[in-house]
């Protein structure tokens, strides 16, 4: 088995409105794994579906090797999850927090002191031990609520959106985590409407859209499916510019993979649609350099996970 994760026709309804529309997805084991989507789409319903907090209508899922349907304790031996909100308890030191949830997996009270100290330093805070929870900053307390999730030692977290509402600090730490996590041989399946967060610590994605699960796979296999042809920007000097984009325009057309796409009047960049290798972009770039125009630069532009997230998607909601 090389998914840890795996759900066949997912539907769930709530009396006449259908939050889930037959979701089919597979999480390789050990990967990190964004499920991404607008505000309901149906992530957190998946969740809880995978999680055994509610029962879906129609179809099956399984989490290392269990039925959420069937076997239920086993998933949630095999299961870390952190819901959206922190939850109560807060008037509970941090420490004690972590203990309360340590005896609720049923740790003996002898190992619980050591592994509480080991859970506080993996998530950086080890100074705050003795403070209450309801002291801490949103952002702690996500990192508090992970080191929860972690005290039986779980193979699979399923986390969501745990970034949501943190500054652009906490953020990093999270994605930082997360990647510690991963190195760590935990599978990681995380929801998220914050695009730039899952880019960049995912290995897996599966985009959901009105309970549908519109594509799933490797980030790489993704934007070579979607975005097969590269995007070459080559900015020449802005007083020559006029005289310049004609040369480009001249010399780029005998290249045949290459189609100019903007050209305008009063700008110093042209951006070139290039379906060619890298010996085709090569040589390009030797006939720009040949030539007589002067280039200011000759980039090729990433394409990143916004741009594959609204060729897929049509703006919809449940």
């Amino acid at each position: 088995m090389d998914w840890i994760i795996k759900t066949d026709d997912l539907h769930k309804s709530f009396g006449s409105f259908e939050a889930l529309r037959g979701i089919s997805l597979e999480v390789p084991t050990g990967s990190i794994y964004g499920f991404v989507g607008p505000n309901g789409a149906g992530k957190t319903t998946t969740m809880r579906i995978l999680t055994t907090l509610t029962r879906p209508s129609e179809g099956q899922a399984w989490v290392a090797g269990h039925s959420v349907l069937e076997d239920r304790r086993a998933v949630r031996r095999a299961i870390g999850y952190m819901p959206d909100e922190f939850g109560v308890y807060e008037d509970l030191r941090v420490w004690e927090y972590l203990d309360f949830f340590a005896a609720c997996y049923d740790i003996p009270e002898g190992d619980r002191k050591a592994l509480v100290a080991d859970l506080l330093e993996l998530v950086d805070l080890h100074h705050r031990r003795e403070d209450m929870v309801d002291k801490l900053s949103r952002g702690m307390k996500q990192r508090l609520s992970l080191a929860r999730t972690l005290a039986h030692d779980p193979d699979v977290l399923i986390l969501d959106e745990p970034a949501s509402g943190l500054d652009p600090r906490a953020r990093v730490e999270i994605r930082e985590l997360l990647g510690e996590l991963a190195n760590m041989g935990k599978t990681i399946f995380f929801s998220s409407h914050i695009l730039a967060d899952v880019e960049d610590v995912c290995s897996h994605i599966g985009i959901v859209e009105a309970g549908e699960l519109i594509i799933q796979g490797s980030i790489d296999e993704l934007k070579l499916q979607l975005m097969a042809n590269r995007e070459i920007v080559i900015t020449v000097m802005n007083h020559e510019y006029a005289e310049a984009v004609t040369s480009l325009v001249s010399e780029i057309r005998k290249v045949d993979a290459a189609e100019i796409i903007t050209p305008k009047n009063g700008r110093a960049r042209v951006r070139v649609d290039f379906a060619g290798n890298d010996e085709e972009l090569g040589a390009l770039s030797q006939r720009l350099f040949e030539s007589n125009i002067t280039l200011l630069g000759f980039n090729e532009e990433e394409k990143d996970l916004e741009h594959m997230f609204m060729r897929v998607t049509r703006g919809l909601v449940t």
